[in-house]
């Protein structure tokens, strides 16, 4: 998951969960927002996680060429 889709997982999480009130057939949409925050708070901590060890994994290679004049 990238950090674009977590943080927009929040949002329509949080929209649900304060904005609306409602419920369809015994399903409260607050909770549905509670839940889509949650997924999309663990995604962007995964995400993070994820990309700060690819950074330390990295080796950098210098090459060096010799010209022979």
């Amino acid at each position: 998951m990238t950090i674009g889709a977590s943080v927009f997982l929040m949002a329509v999480g949080a929209i649900l969960r304060f904005a609306i009130a409602d419920t369809f057939d015994g399903v409260a949409l607050g909770t549905i927002g509670v839940i889509l925050m949650v997924a999309g708070a663990i995604g962007l901590l995964a995400t993070l996680l994820l990309s700060a060890s690819r950074r330390t994994d990295r080796q950098v290679v210098v090459r060096e060429e010799y010209q022979a004049r």
